[in-house]
């Protein structure tokens, strides 16, 4: 027990319309929205203290100073039990997606090959492509892991032409949920090294992680020391709103970080990084009660489809706050989430822009109330009416 009350019990819809967000202005009020990816909760007492001290004080300028990657570096280690994430081998950028495009300018160029896993994160294709660099596709396996041997042809493939090459790795997965091992990762870093194809983790969901799982940053494990991350508080703790996040060079990779241009660091927001900061240093009893929230309602939506929708496949992750739904056998052709939305008024991602394995499937935002999510699968099955 944390001691904290589970904060997707704590606000009701009338409440979560009041917002003005992406997720609560999209769709009419008659649809349950539970797409994007922000959390029905109130934000941690940290965070609002943090907040509400730089409202007082005016500190609203730039961004300064070396504490958010100090709070990160201390999280890691208590948390992970990593103390490799060394400060000095971190910047500051305004966003994960971001930071991933000024990592992948720092090593690759126009057209060359960025390696992805579908089924996997939308802007992974977007933010790629508009960098001008081509999207390689090495995807998951049945089971929903990585394809190591198909993750090697790729990368063999790739780099065939002794051009470079990258490989964009989402760990936790979204959309699946899947943890990767540490021996999963170690023999990513050894195909990476192998074939000299440099990593850039996406590991913005490392926060959420179930109490039994057990997340490995890419960076801890053996042969990854060329690699580089993108970390922030903002899927933990509800802060999209509130843009940083951090890049963090392998100890091989602190020349390439150093050469990222420093105007980059002032995209982001310095009451962002104030509040990730808070996030990472104080509420950790709060993500605690979070995690066992999620973990509730994991079960749960296996029990509601299990009632109620017995023809969707669906693998409980243990990682993000997001469920990954095989609609496949209910006959709702490639892409349920329209039938689900016109039929039902339940606003959940689309599989077709996941890429390869998404036709067919659903994305679901897990991080509601037990009661919305009761609902949203009532209204989902009477869709098939």
């Amino acid at each position: 027990m944390t001691g904290e009350p589970n904060p997707l019990r704590a606000l009701t819809l009338d409440h979560l319309r009041r917002r003005t967000s992406m997720k609560w202005r999209t769709y009419p009020e008659d649809v349950l929205p539970l797409w994007v990816a922000e959390m029905d909760v109130p934000l941690a007492a940290p965070v609002v203290r943090a907040v509400a001290e730089a409202m007082e004080l005016g500190d609203t300028g730039y961004p300064a100073g070396t504490a958010y990657a100090e709070a990160l570096a201390h999280f890691a280690s208590e948390r992970w039990k990593w103390d490799g994430l060394a400060v000095a081998r971190t910047a500051v950028v305004p966003d994960v997606m971001l930071g991933a495009v000024e990592l992948l300018k720092l090593v690759t160029g126009p057209g060359d090959p960025v390696i992805v896993d579908p089924p996997v994160y939308p802007p992974f294709y977007q933010f790629v492509t508009h960098l001008d660099r081509r999207v390689t596709e090495a995807p998951l396996g049945p089971d929903l892991r990585l394809d190591l041997a198909g993750l090697e042809d790729v990368f063999r493939r790739c780099v065939a032409d002794g051009g470079r090459a990258a490989y964009l790795l989402c760990n936790p997965h979204n959309p699946t949920g899947t943890v990767h091992t540490a021996e999963e990762l170690t023999a990513v870093a050894a195909l990476a090294e192998r074939y000299g194809v440099r990593v850039v983790a996406d590991e913005i969901h490392a926060p959420v992680v179930s109490p039994e799982a057990r997340f490995v940053p890419y960076l801890s494990v053996p042969g990854a020391e060329r690699g580089l991350s993108l970390m922030s508080a903002s899927k933990g703790w509800n802060l999209a709103g509130l843009k940083a996040a951090l890049a963090v060079a392998g100890p091989g990779a602190a020349d390439d970080l150093a050469r990222m241009p420093e105007e980059v660091g002032h995209g982001a927001s310095h009451v962002g990084v104030l509040a990730h900061t808070a996030a990472l240093r104080d509420g950790t009893a709060w993500l605690d009660a979070l995690l066992t929230g999620l973990d509730d309602n994991r079960r749960l939506l296996t029990d509601l489809l299990a009632e109620r929708l017995p023809g969707v496949v669906h693998r409980a992750g243990e990682a993000t706050f997001l469920a990954w739904l095989d609609c496949r056998a209910l006959g709702l052709g490639d892409d349920p989430a329209e039938v689900f939305l016109r039929r039902g008024r339940v606003a959940v991602n689309s599989g077709l822009p996941f890429g390869t394995g998404g036709a067919g499937h659903v994305r679901l935002n897990l991080a509601t109330s037990p009661e919305v999510l009761d609902e949203a699968v009532r209204r989902m099955a009477s869709a098939l009416s």
